[in-house]
C-alpha cells in the first residue's frame, strides 16, 4: 500500500510539471479533471507539491476547494490504515 502512495504521489508530482511545462509552451494540455482523479486515487500529496512547486493552478478556485477535502480524506484513510 504504502509503495502504491509513494508511485502514485510521483506520477502526480512529475503530471503537474509536464502540464506546467505545456502551458507555458501553449501545447496541448492535461485536462483539470485528468488532474483531479489522479489526486483523488492517492496523489493529493504530490499535487499539492506539485503546484506549489511549479506554481501551477494555485489560482483555480476548483483546485483551491478540491484539494484540501481530498488531503482530509487520504489523511483519515492513512491514520486508519
Amino acid at each position: 500500500m504504502y509503495i502504491y502512495i509513494i508511485l502514485i504521489n510521483i506520477l502526480t508530482f512529475i503530471t503537474f510539471g509536464i502540464d506546467k511545462k505545456k502551458a507555458i509552451l501553449r501545447e496541448q494540455r492535461i485536462s483539470e479533471n485528468t488532474l483531479l482523479v489522479i489526486c483523488l486515487i492517492g496523489g493529493v500529496f504530490g499535487g499539492i507539491v506539485g503546484m506549489l512547486f511549479f506554481h501551477h493552478k494555485t489560482k483555480k478556485i476548483k483546485f483551491l476547494l478540491s484539494m484540501p477535502v481530498i488531503l482530509l480524506i487520504w489523511s483519515c484513510f492513512l491514520l486508519n490504515f
